[in-house]
């Protein structure tokens, strides 16, 4: 099973975007990982450890490296826009064979409508199940969550201060 979680958040790509590369500020609003530790600003190649809160509230830290960081770019046939952060497990399952994971995070935005954000841990090897796929697919539900909330209240405020 590859956990996933998609939501339509009423802001656009690019405001999502710029939340997702602010690891600092995780914390405010990511019910799921509480804390990103990386280096600034957030590049491709960049040791990430995630602070993990799970829903009975135990934490753990799981190390990951940044592999994809695809800014916004549009289509210019359909005006589709989209943007890509990808990172890969590092944790001692991983170095020893036995669980490996890609984490996803896509956003799409059509013109004029809702940016969608998708996100997917491809998992392998032989001790997937161990690593747990519900309580990873709930995390990801909750980060969704966090990021469509903090988008649209940011969405708003952008638009109060313009209007």
């Amino acid at each position: 099973m590859n956990p996933a979680a998609e939501i339509s958040i009423d802001a656009p790509l690019q405001t999502v975007w710029e939340i997702m590369l602010a690891t600092e500020q995780y914390g405010e609003w990511n019910p799921f990982v509480e804390r990103a530790e990386t280096a600034q600003p957030t590049a491709v190649g960049n040791p990430i450890v995630l602070h993990v809160v799970w829903a009975n509230g135990r934490r753990t830290r799981s190390p990951e490296r940044i592999t994809a960081l695809d800014g916004p770019t549009t289509d210019p046939a359909t005006g589709t826009t989209t943007a890509l952060m990808s990172y890969v497990y590092e944790g001692l399952p991983a170095k020893l064979g036995l669980v490996r994971g890609v984490r996803h995070q896509r956003l799409t935005q059509e013109p004029g409508g809702p940016t969608t954000y998708a996100t997917v841990e491809e998992f392998r090897g032989p001790l997937v199940a161990l690593a747990g796929p519900g309580r990873v697919a709930d995390g990801f539900r909750r980060h969704a969550e966090g990021l469509k909330a903090r988008a649209e209240a940011e969405a708003e405020a952008a638009s109060r201060r313009e209007g």
